[in-house]
């Protein structure tokens, strides 16, 4: 399958009361008060804006955009008790770069805002192009400066122009109904921020740059010019400087008319997100999907859940042409296939009529030695050369700890023949043998190592103890009792890569 390059970003939207229309349109500061303040009712229902977020931050660039909305913030900050940052983020792209950085120290302690700022170095610009590394990695050190300085939320200037232009790049890149949603107004970008805690607001996403540029005039902002916003090359200038022209002189208004389309586009991926969850409830069994509850359903809802358990499960969105090779295989290939897809994220399995999700991990050498050990009491055990964890867990039934301090252990992979015994009323069967019995597939067999004590078997990843050395630690009067409570020592193995 090709790559997939579209970054998924998954958000938690938080839903905010209706703007203005232009016939009764606020001035920036009303805009900006009305968006914040209902931020905080959705949290805290009467309570004063400083106690549910007592600290804020902007992002911000030095130009136009952000010098009006960082005037603006702050004069809310002062009248509503919180404490203001400023946060600029130095790409190192322009020879100007050192003096937008200083421009936005000045700004930020002209308004008595903490400033401080991030330099950052781009990462696979030559795959997604310097437009987007630059704004992963902007994101990202936004996300950083958030956490250090304790603050949860975020605001950025985006406004009604950029909505227009961002619904345009998605419709020309033949996006869906999310892509036409555009921008939220509030929302978290967990991935995009690297920061779970950080709310992202966008106060002027309803005001025109033609307002920005009129409150900039009238208030006298200093702003600076990044002299690549002229670069027709970037598909975003190209479009602001050529085609939003023709657009504004043909069909005036334009933009206010496409930020209703999203709303409407918004509304509609709510109610397909709602039908997807109720289908994933509907199919999903444990870890995994059922294929034949997946087939009492339509194609476009096949593909509405798949999409949805890909973005709950944090995975990059495929392309349609990826998806629909996706549904084909899961739902046409024969009954007794192992079917195996892979996503840049992740390989897509179909086992016994059940699709799993497992992680894209390199293979265990099957020459792999094994690894002697002693147990000294500790909780777990990481073992980096079998990318997994043992843990040691007290429980009713087990080992002796102290029989057990005494081992020689080692963790090994299996090499065939291994029998385990998982009860004395129950007959020892070999590793494959259970691995069968108990339904575990087969790509995940190679990464179960097995216990030693010596050359006696103690446990199987994914199978149990085994019970042997158990008895044998029964026939002392301590037997089993490591605490006084007749409570022992249990192992358990889990996997790095789940």
């Amino acid at each position: 399958m090709p790559p997939i390059v579209v970054t998924v970003v998954s958000s938690l939207c938080v839903a905010m009361p209706a703007s203005p229309s232009s016939a009764t349109a606020l001035s920036l500061s009303q805009e900006l008060v009305r968006v914040l303040q209902a931020l905080a009712a959705s949290y805290m229902h009467d309570s004063r804006f400083a106690e549910v977020f007592p600290t804020m931050a902007i992002a911000c660039s030095g130009g136009l955009d952000s010098s009006v909305l960082l005037d603006l913030a702050a004069t809310f900050a002062r009248e509503q008790g919180v404490r203001l940052f400023v946060f600029h983020i130095h790409h190192g792209l322009s020879a100007n770069a050192d003096d937008w950085q200083e421009h936005c120290r000045r700004a930020g302690e002209r308004v008595s805002a903490v400033f401080d700022t991030r330099r950052i170095t781009l990462e696979d610009a030559s795959k997604s192009g310097i437009e987007e590394a630059a704004r992963i990695g902007r994101y990202h050190a936004l996300g950083d400066l958030c956490r250090v300085h304790g603050v949860t939320l975020l605001l950025t200037a985006h406004h009604q122009d950029d909505q227009a232009e961002t619904i345009l790049l998605q419709l020309l890149r033949g996006c869906g109904v999310a892509g036409m949603s555009g921008m939220d107004q509030v929302n978290t970008a967990a991935d995009l921020l690297d920061n779970r805690e950080l709310l992202l607001a966008r106060p002027l996403l309803h005001a025109s740059r033609a307002a920005l540029e009129h409150y900039a005039k009238v208030h006298s902002l200093a702003f600076v010019e990044d002299e690549s916003n002229r670069d027709t090359r970037y598909a975003r200038n190209a479009l602001r400087h050529r085609i939003m022209p023709a657009l504004t002189e043909f069909f005036p208004g334009f933009q206010e008319r496409f930020a209703r389309a999203a709303s409407h586009a918004r509304s509609a991926q709510a109610l397909l997100a709602t039908l997807a969850r109720q289908d994933l409830a509907a199919c999903l069994e444990g870890e995994y999907l059922s294929v034949p509850l997946l087939r009492q359903l339509d194609v476009d809802r096949v593909d509405n859940l798949l999409r949805h358990w890909l973005a709950w499960r944090g995975l990059r969105m495929p392309s349609a042409a990826w998806l629909l090779e996706l549904r084909t295989q899961l739902l046409e290939a024969k009954a007794d296939a192992q079917l195996c897809v892979t996503h840049p994220d992740c390989h897509i399995r179909r086992y016994r009529e059940r699709v799993f999700l497992t992680p894209r991990r390199p293979a265990l050498d099957e020459d792999t030695q094994p690894q002697a050990f002693v147990w000294r009491g500790e909780a777990q055990r990481h073992f980096p050369r079998f990318a997994g964890s043992l843990f040691f867990d007290v429980s009713d039934q087990g080992f002796d700890a102290a029989w057990l301090r005494e081992q020689h252990l080692s963790l090994r992979l299996r090499r065939g023949g291994e029998r385990v015994k998982l009860a004395w009323n129950r007959p020892g069967r070999s590793v494959k043998h259970h691995y069968q019995a108990l339904d575990i597939p087969a790509w995940k067999r190679p990464y179960l190592p097995m216990v030693f004590a010596g050359e006696q078997i103690l446990y199987a990843a994914g199978i149990g103890m085994d019970c042997h050395a158990q008895e044998e630690t029964g026939d002392s009067d301590s037997a089993g009792d490591i605490d006084g409570n007749g409570r022992c020592i249990s192992l358990r193995w889990q996997s790095d890569l789940r």
